[in-house]
């Protein structure tokens, strides 16, 4: 996966002093990246039973959208709270300082759908975790949650996997 870390952009310092920010902007716009970056997401799942792609705002919409197409089947918004029109489901969750909130309209999945969840980085796992919990709260069965980018010093991953979510990611970054 070298081709696909090298299409990845470091901005050092970002947003603050001693953090390394993992820019897939340039992954996004190199055609060749951003089709591998799709296509190694959606392997393990193409001729699975996947009804829905739920997407973390904003660019797990990029990539949940184009896996949602390649998986023929449907995607979801995960949005910030205040922002979808329908009647929705939210839940807080813990950020580095502070808290924020999530929703994801009532309807988006049936009770028994199987869903997989889709953002660009794993890295404490706190919006993951809290993803996936709105997402069983309403029924969904999440079979996976893909990610571009894991961070496993922040060891995010481990908390999704601790909710029995199989989690697949393509490439590793050691420091933040």
């Amino acid at each position: 996966m070298q081709f696909l870390r090298d299409a990845i952009r470091t901005i050092p310092d970002y947003p603050k002093p001693g953090i390394a920010f993992r820019d897939i902007s340039t992954l996004l716009g190199n055609p060749r990246a951003f089709r591998r970056a799709v296509d190694e997401l959606v392997q393990p799942y193409a001729g699975a039973r996947v009804e829905k792609v739920a997407g973390i705002e904003a660019r797990g919409f990029i990539l949940g959208g184009a896996i949602a197409h390649q998986l023929s089947c449907g995607f979801v918004p995960i949005r910030k709270k205040g922002k979808l029109p329908h009647q929705t489901v939210s839940i807080s969750y813990a950020l580095e300082y502070g808290t924020d909130e999530m929703e994801i309209h009532v309807d988006a999945v049936t009770p028994g759908e199987k869903v997989i969840l889709v953002d660009d980085l794993i890295a404490t796992g706190g919006t993951a975790t809290a993803a996936v919990q709105l997402l069983q709260r309403l029924g969904a069965e999440v079979v996976a949650a893909c990610f571009v980018i894991d961070l496993p010093e922040l060891k995010g991953r481990a908390k999704i996997e601790a909710l029995g979510v199989p989690v697949r990611t393509l490439v590793a970054f050691e420091g933040h």
